[in-house]
């Protein structure tokens, strides 16, 4: 299992459109532990590429801090589930605490 969480500054970007790099993590969901991650730099912004720029590279989850209503429906067309309203933190302590149930996730940061 994928894991993607956009960056800014190293830490979950709140605005996933807008984000620097994304963190893919592979995930071990039955052992509750992070295998391995790679930081890859998102591509210029695009309406509408980033869910199936992620999807292509595997990725069956977005942890992200807000994002707009059609990103959100684009990534479900492509079965990619998306966490929305997680914390401003670094990616590895977001990953963990979503894989053992315990992600303190809020609103969505994003207002469109």
């Amino acid at each position: 299992m994928k894991i993607a969480v956009p960056l800014a500054g190293g830490k979950l970007s709140l605005h996933f459109g807008h984000c620097e790099s994304f963190a893919l993590f592979e995930v071990d969901p039955t052992e509750k532990k992070i295998l391995h991650r790679e930081e890859i730099a998102s591509p210029p912004h695009e309406p509408g590429l980033l869910p199936r720029w992620l999807a292509e590279r595997g990725a069956s989850v977005v942890i992200t801090g807000g994002m707009g209503q059609r990103a959100q429906q684009l990534f479900a067309q492509q079965g990619v589930s998306v966490v929305l309203g997680a914390p401003a933190d670094a990616p590895e302590r977001i990953v963990s605490e979503y894989l053992a149930g315990t992600l303190q996730a809020g609103e969505n940061a994003c207002d469109h």
